[in-house]
């Protein structure tokens, strides 16, 4: 961090939020939506979480996979020869 952001973070009291910040944020969010509403919220953000772990989970076994698969050996480059022969319509 250099030395401007962390003179910001002393001077407008920015870092990590202490016992009295999480009960302020838990009281806001307790008039914003209410006692009921919470476990909805709750349960939503849970899912929400769990879907990005899995999808998270799926890329990295994707990755393994492309990692240990060898490479398609190069083509060699084909002749005038061979690309005529190859384009040509079968005979009849």
């Amino acid at each position: 961090m250099s030395n401007v952001a962390a003179g910001w973070n002393i001077l407008l009291g920015w870092g990590m939020p202490g016992p009295w910040d999480i009960a302020l944020i838990v009281a806001l969010v307790l008039l914003l939506f209410g006692g009921k509403k919470l476990p909805e919220l709750a349960r939503g953000l849970g899912r929400g979480l769990r879907e990005f772990r899995n999808e998270l989970r799926g890329v990295k076994e994707d990755i393994e996979v492309l990692d240990q698969t060898p490479p398609a050996p190069p083509e060699a480059p084909k002749t005038p020869e061979q690309d005529k022969t190859e384009n040509k319509p079968p005979s009849a």
